[in-house]
């Protein structure tokens, strides 16, 4: 093995200082006139050949893997779906083994995080952190939604029986369920989760009927969800979303059980009279959210 890792520093050296060795890491640049000049001065600046042999061979002995499950505080996990240098699946396998880690996909194919969409990349993180984005410099657009959160019961437990890949497939599966389930009910899928989907509806019946047939088509392949709506103003920002909706939808999934859709009250009211049934599950406190919250499971 040892062996393999001075072979392949060697063959670095090779290439270090025309651009060519960090060029998957950032590829939007390299597409633009004059992007591989810049990427060759960026490795020349950066380190000497010998810094980058001694980078290579130090990086190849750390393995972070067998302390994983032993992570105890919240984790973020970020990664852009299309990065060339570091395969999407090593970001996925990478949260499905620190339990309860929150996982975000974004579109793209740059690794370096100054580039692309950053605006929302440094809003999670900032919402994670601290609960809020600071919106000061940007131009919100509000409207009123209604928010469907959804999660995968036991998620950590059944990646850990299942292993990594037949996990992976299954999620998978799951997110490809998702993406068609929202488009067939005019949702819009924000993002995924690692074991769950954020998604908006301009109508709560449609957002409530997508939340049924979503739980169901996922209890086909074997994995429960628990879903939480509400309806309400929520802010627009770039392929995001935020506002106290979107946490109170949170909230409310929560508290839902395996296979079970809840609503909040709004929700209830504005589809009066559309067929959909529900039944009372009682009143709530929703953490970091005032007043007490009557809940209501939605019936197929």
């Amino acid at each position: 093995m040892a062996a393999d890792f001075e072979a392949k520093a060697a063959e670095r050296l090779k290439s270090w200082g025309t651009g060519e060795i960090l060029k998957q890491a950032w590829p939007s640049l390299i597409a633009k006139p004059g992007g591989i000049e810049v990427m060759a001065k960026i490795e020349r600046l950066s380190a000497s050949p010998g810094a980058i042999r001694a980078l290579t061979l130090l990086n190849a002995q750390i393995d972070v893997r067998p302390i994983l499950p032993t992570i105890r505080i919240p984790t973020l996990v970020m990664h852009r779906t299309g990065d060339l240098q570091v395969p999407i699946a090593a970001g996925r396998a990478l949260a499905s083994q620190i339990p309860d880690a929150k996982f975000i996909e974004y579109p793209g194919e740059d690794h370096v995080y100054w580039s692309g969409d950053v605006e929302a990349f440094l809003g999670d993180i900032e919402e994670f952190v601290t609960g809020s984005r600071d919106h000061s410099s940007v131009e919100i657009e509000r409207i009123l939604a209604t928010v469907l959160f959804t999660d995968i019961v036991d998620s950590t437990r059944s990646a850990a029986a299942m292993g990594d890949h037949a996990w992976r497939r299954l999620l998978d599966n799951h997110d490809q369920i998702a993406r068609q389930t929202v488009e067939k009910f005019r949702g819009n899928l924000i993002k995924t989760t690692g074991d769950g989907i954020l998604a908006t509806f301009d109508g709560p019946g449609r957002a409530v009927r997508c939340a049924l047939a979503f739980s169901a088509a996922a209890g086909q392949i074997g994995l429960p969800l628990r879903a939480g709506l509400h309806t309400g103003e929520i802010e627009l920002r770039d392929r995001d979303v935020g506002g106290i909706a979107i946490h109170a939808a949170a909230r409310v999934m929560a508290q839902a059980e395996a296979s079970e859709v809840l609503v909040s009250r709004v929700v209830t009211d504005l589809v009066a009279g559309a067929g959909l049934k529900f039944a009372e599950r009682g009143s709530y406190e929703l953490k970091g959210i005032p007043g007490r919250w009557d809940l209501f499971a939605a019936q197929a």
